[in-house]
This record gives structure tokens, C-alpha cells and sequence, in this order.
């Protein structure tokens, strides 16, 4: 609730909270824009942003007294710098304890977390995980998973990804379907990310099977603007598998590549041209930055807003794009809710403790 002077007990065990809580209210529903807890964001200022940052509490007997660092929301970064995060969290009136320390609201973590520390944890604390999220996190397990509701719930209803294999387990496969169709195709580790260890082959012979990897595809007519490459990223947020609750929140990021777009055979390794990721990009001669926050499409880096636009004045549908985007995003989410669900039941006591940030990419040839 907000314009109130909250308890002690009452900051203690406000555990809707995450980071920021923002408000899926107008600016006129809130009546006013100068609320000492209330902070706009955005190029238009109508983002409404809660503030925990409380001036005072009451205590038992009713009295007010200050709040210090006693009574404010406490968090812990386990295994990840999270530079970023943790100045979100201080900046917003958070403390953070050692990452030993059992007295958080909010644990930040790198990496999934064993069994009996998601089990010890209080009705008032969140993670950043929930338990078997590698099922969406790992590309194998993520495309078996969609494979399986092909099978289930018919191909067409869930031909979300391009056709793949899982190598080396499905390589005679690949082989049978490559002498139909000699790609190119697109070569990706397991479980990696930031454009590491990405590739684009030709021949069955190029392909190093040292590690597990994931052949697709390559979807070689993608959407272009101004001739090069982009995809999208959006943030997806999950608080629940039981039911299944997302989150999608209204602005992301176009990444651009630095080299035009030219699908000849020559072109096949030129990475600055195939691949989007900003971690790739960035080592380009061709890469440009935009450090002005008002300025949204300029450089390699766009805003969704931006994008939209763009694809508006162009003739496409935003409108039926992102509807498009949507329901992809639920089928990508459903393809893994059983199993995170069932391990949420066997690991996680209370339904609120857990959440999860998914990064989604796609508009490669989206709109073709």
C-alpha cells in the first residue's frame, strides 16, 4: 500500500517486493505525481516506481520511531558480481548483508541454488531462481521440451523454433536431414550464452563435437532494417508455475549487428553480420553507442518503442506482432510449467519465495 506510515512486522514480511515495484496504474488513477514514495521513469515520465525507502514505523505501543538500517529490506548477491543489481537495490533504500547471512528479503544469485537452502527458506524471502529452471535456460532441454509439446499438442501449434538437433546424440539424423536441404546451419553450445561458441556451417564436416550442441536452421530471410540484422530482447518475468503468472514489461531492446546483411556462402563466418549479441558486436570497428538516454533509435542499440515505431510507419502490424509475441512467449513458458512445477512443490515451501527474469529473443524474420 502506498501513503501510509507502515509497522515494523509489516516491512518485514512485505515479500511482493522485488526490486521495484511498478505500478500498473495510470498517472490520473494515482491522482498525484508528487508522492514522496513515488518516483516516474520513462521518456514520457508516467512510469510510476514505489520507493521503499520508509522515513518511519510504528512500533507495538504505537509510538513512531525512525527507521535505520534495522527495519530496511535486506538483500544478498551469492555467486555473481551483478554490479548493476545491486545498485537498483541500494538505490531504492535496500541494505545488503553477507551472503552467509540468513536475515534477506532477497537473495540474488548466478547459479540455481541446492535443494536445502531453497528449503529453509522463510514465507518472507524470494530468489531469483526457481528450481529445474534449466529447463528453459538450456537449449537442449528448452527444444526438447517444445518438441514434446509438438508431439502432444500437434506440430503447428507449437512450431515456435526452427527444425534442430541435438548433437552428437541425433547426428545420423541431422545427416539424413542435411543431404535434403545443405543449410546453412547454425551451430550453438548447450549451455552458453553471449554469442560464445556460436557458428555457421555448411557442411557436416565443420561441425566440432567436442562439447553437447544444438544444430538449427538458420533462418536465412530475416526482417532487416536498413540492411542489417536485428533481433529483440524482452523481459519476462515469472512469479509463479502454479498457476503459471508472467510478467512481460512494455519496453526492451532491438541489437543490431554492425556489417549489412549478404546471404552468400562467402559471407558464412563473418560473425558481425550473423550474430546480434551485444558481447560480438561490441569488439566491431563498425559498433556505435548511444549515451543519450532521450535518443532511442540511434546506433546498435534501439528501444522496443523505437522499433515499433519504425515497423508501423513501414506498413507492418504491430498490433498482430506483438499478440505474435505474446502467445510466444506462453507456449515457451508452458513447454517446461510441469516440470518446474513439480520441483517448486518438492523444493520450495512457501508459493511466493521464488521468481525468475527470462530473456527471450526473436523478430528474425518474424514478420516475413
Amino acid at each position: 500500500m502506498v501513503g501510509y506510515i507502515p509497522s515494523v512486522s509489516a516491512l518485514k514480511t512485505f515479500r511482493k517486493t522485488i526490486m521495484t515495484l511498478l505500478l500498473c496504474v495510470s498517472s490520473n488513477y494515482l491522482f498525484t505525481r508528487d508522492h514522496p514514495c513515488i518516483t516516474w521513469s520513462g521518456l514520457s515520465k508516467t512510469i510510476p516506481i514505489l520507493l521503499f525507502v520508509p522515513e518511519a514505523a510504528v512500533s507495538k505501543d504505537g509510538t513512531i520511531c525512525c527507521v535505520g538500517e534495522r527495519y530496511s529490506l535486506a538483500f544478498k548477491i551469492v555467486r555473481t558480481e551483478s554490479r548493476l543489481v545491486r545498485r537498483i537495490l541500494t538505490n531504492h533504500g535496500f541494505h545488503e548483508v553477507h551472503p552467509n547471512s540468513n536475515d534477506f528479503n532477497l537473495m540474488w544469485t548466478g547459479s540455481h541454488l541446492k535443494p536445502y537452502i531453497l528449503r529453509s527458506l522463510q514465507d518472507f524471502q524470494k530468489v531469483n531462481h526457481f528450481p529445474r529452471s534449466y529447463e528453459l535456460t538450456r537449449k537442449d532441454r528448452l527444444y526438447k521440451n517444445i518438441q514434446r509439446m509438438q508431439q502432444t499438442h500437434g506440430f503447428k501449434n507449437f512450431h515456435i523454433v526452427p527444425q534442430t538437433f541435438v548433437l552428437p546424440s541425433e547426428y545420423q539424423e541431422f545427416c539424413n536431414c542435411f543431404a535434403k536441404d545443405k543449410g546453412p546451419w547454425i551451430i550453438k553450445p548447450v549451455a552458453s550464452s553471449r554469442g560464445r561458441g556460436i557458428y555457421l556451417v555448411s557442411n557436416p564436416n565443420q561441425i566440432s563435437m567436442d562439447e553437447n550442441i544444438l544444430v538449427s536452421r538458420y533462418i536465412n530471410n530475416p526482417l532487416l532494417i536498413d540492411e542489417f540484422k536485428f533481433d529483440v530482447r524482452l523481459y519476462v518475468l515469472v512469479t509463479s508455475y502454479d498457476p503459471l503468472l508472467i510478467y512481460v514489461y512494455e519496453e526492451g531492446l532491438a541489437r543490431f549487428a554492425t556489417v549489412k546483411y549478404d546471404r552468400t556462402s562467402k559471407n558464412i563466418k563473418n560473425t558481425f553480420m550473423h550474430l546480434t549479441n551485444y558481447s560480438v558486436n561490441k569488439k566491431s570497428s563498425d559498433y556505435v553507442s548511444c549515451d543519450d538516454p532521450e535518443v532511442e533509435d540511434y546506433g546498435n542499440k534501439w528501444s522496443m518503442s523505437a522499433l515499433l515505431r519504425y515497423l508501423k510507419q513501414e506498413g507492418k502490424d504491430t498490433t498482430m506482432l506483438m499478440r505474435q509475441v505474446e502467445d510466444l512467449i506462453i507456449k515457451t513458458l508452458l513447454s517446461a510449467e510441469l516440470q518446474i512445477a513439480a520441483a517448486c512443490k518438492m523444493f520450495v515451501p512457501h508459493k511466493t519465495n521464488c521468481f525468475g527474469d527470462h530473456f527471450i529473443f526473436f523478430l528474425k524474420g518474424f514478420l516475413q
